[in-house]
């Protein structure tokens, strides 16, 4: 289908302006976890016991090898032109995935879309962590099954349907939830074929080759473990079963942050137009599905699934919104092409969340592109740097990898993030061995009081650290205090905050 000019002007746009926002954040410091992951990349030594080697992270290799070959590039800046560059293309499959399903107007309606949503600075404008990096792989996925299901049969169909596995699963490789396109393929067979879309063999033919290129991800990453020596429990832990205990740990602990960062979130859903095209999804729901139902619920499903993985993560943390952005685009190519040409639910609210990310993209630049970045920790990491020496180490209680970071000094503590710490040392035995030790770190930054989590044990932590270390003064942002050893002689450290 030929696509008028003017129509690919809208869709480069959209996509520019994406780029150039988020390199509005190119030099700023690298995030918390953004941090961690780079130092987790970047010591990288994997153990029969530990997937990474000093350091713990729930993450799947595929993440780490992306971030340690971007970190040898040039660091941050590798990663966040990467993320920046992966949001254009995402608008970019978002359009051509539109042109497949309805054509007509639909590509300029789901890049404007696609482009506000990711543009507004309400989610995350600056730090690239999973959920960006694998925006793009989520939403070739979506459109390869949709090209594959239209082709039907040949073996064009067969490869890209091994394709959509492929990126698919390779997505899933950044993040464990991001699984929202195999799910999108999957309902669209079934339905198709129960909507009798598809015959029973070219139903067979395209799922087996969907199957074979989903499998090949996992079965390359259980090969390299096997290669490095990583115990296959210790690998299905790392990326799946952690995230069962520290649920357990979120749910036996309710936090008062946590039920304000999902009011945030919900906030954020509506006034960056996601919960909005969403609605207006389900309002058009009876009418979609008499036009597509197989596409309908593919969409549907997609969608679930995505909230279901929101609600149960129990963080609510803002970039969780970025793995809705396929399925919100699809659910508009899905709505232009059942709705009448005049109908006005699809450029109404698309608009209206367009007028919004220019005002919150305005507000963000105009008041400092930081405020909405990473907080001023990093300001206390680089203090510590100022004044240490070599062989200093730095632990940071609380979970604030960007100290870290930017202090340029190793941990002795494997825990780079607080629900790890929560999780895997609640009694923090570990680290109350470490600091009463002989390696105990030089510097310890009390990022969240030592009590917050576990008053008992982080009592008996507060009693070894008053008995063996200074306290220096107040870190910066989150950051409560820093203290030094008493027998290490250092400069006293000036954050400038």
């Amino acid at each position: 289908m030929q696509v008028p000019q003017h129509h690919r002007w809208v869709v480069g746009a959209c996509a520019l302006a994406v780029v150039l926002l988020r390199l509005l954040g190119l030099g700023q410091s690298p995030g918390a976890d953004e941090a961690g992951f780079m130092l987790v990349a970047q010591s990288w030594d994997p153990a029969p016991d530990s997937v990474y080697g000093h350091y713990f992270v729930d993450r799947p290799p595929f993440l780490l090898l992306v971030l340690k070959v971007l970190g040898a590039v040039d660091g941050t800046t590798a990663v966040r032109l990467a993320g920046a560059l992966g949001c254009a293309l995402t608008v970019l499959l978002a359009a051509g995935a539109a042109r497949t399903v309805a054509g007509g107007r639909a590509p300029r309606w789901v890049a404007l879309c696609t482009a506000a949503i990711l543009a507004n600075p309400l989610i995350d404008p600056v730090d690239v962590k999973g959920e960006v990096l694998g925006l793009p792989l989520l939403m070739g996925s979506c459109w390869l099954s949709l090209l594959a299901l239209r082709r039907e049969t040949g073996r064009r169909a067969w490869l890209l349907a091994l394709l959509a596995g492929v990126t698919g699963s390779l997505a899933a490789g950044l993040k464990q939830s991001m699984v929202g396109a195999l799910v999108f393929a999957g309902v669209l067979l079934v339905a198709s074929l129960a909507t009798g879309r598809l015959g029973w063999s070219s139903f067979a033919r395209l799922a087996t080759a969907g199957l074979v290129g989903a499998v090949l991800h996992p079965l390359a990453t259980v090969g390299w473990a096997l290669w490095a020596g990583v115990e296959l429990d210790t690998l299905s832990y790392a990326v799946l079963g952690f995230r069962a205990d520290a649920n357990a740990v979120l749910e036996a602990r309710p936090s008062s942050a946590n039920e304000w960062r999902a009011l945030v979130l919900a906030l954020v859903a509506v006034f960056s137009g996601v919960a909005v095209v969403l609605a207006c999804f389900v309002a058009v729901l009876p009418r979609l599905w008499r036009s597509n139902p197989a596409l309908t619920a593919a969409i549907a499903g997609m969608v679930a699934w995505e909230l279901w993985v929101i609600t149960a993560s129990g963080s609510f943390w803002r970039d969780y919104l970025f793995a809705l952005v396929p399925a919100t685009a699809l659910a508009v190519a899905g709505a232009c092409g059942a709705l009448e040409r005049g109908a006005l639910l699809v450029p109404v609210p698309i608009l209206a969340i367009t007028a919004s990310s220019l005002v919150c993209a305005t507000i963000w630049v105009a008041a400092d592109p930081g405020w909405m970045g990473s907080a001023k920790e990093d300001d206390t990491g680089q203090a510590i740097a100022e004044v240490a020496e070599p062989g200093d180490t730095l632990t940071v209680f609380g979970g604030r990898a960007d100290v870290q970071a930017t202090s340029g000094l190793p941990s002795p503590y494997r825990h780079l993030w607080s629900l790890p710490m929560r999780t895997l040392d609640p009694d923090l035995e570990e680290l109350l061995a470490l600091v009463e030790g002989p390696d105990a770190p030089t510097w310890l930054v009390e990022v969240a009081h030592f009590e917050v989590w576990n008053r008992p044990a982080g009592a008996r932590l507060r009693d070894a650290v008053e008995a063996r270390y200074d306290v220096t003064v107040p870190g910066c942002g989150m950051a409560q205090r820093i203290w030094h050893l008493s027998t290490a002689d250092r400069a006293e450290p000036r954050p400038r905050c």
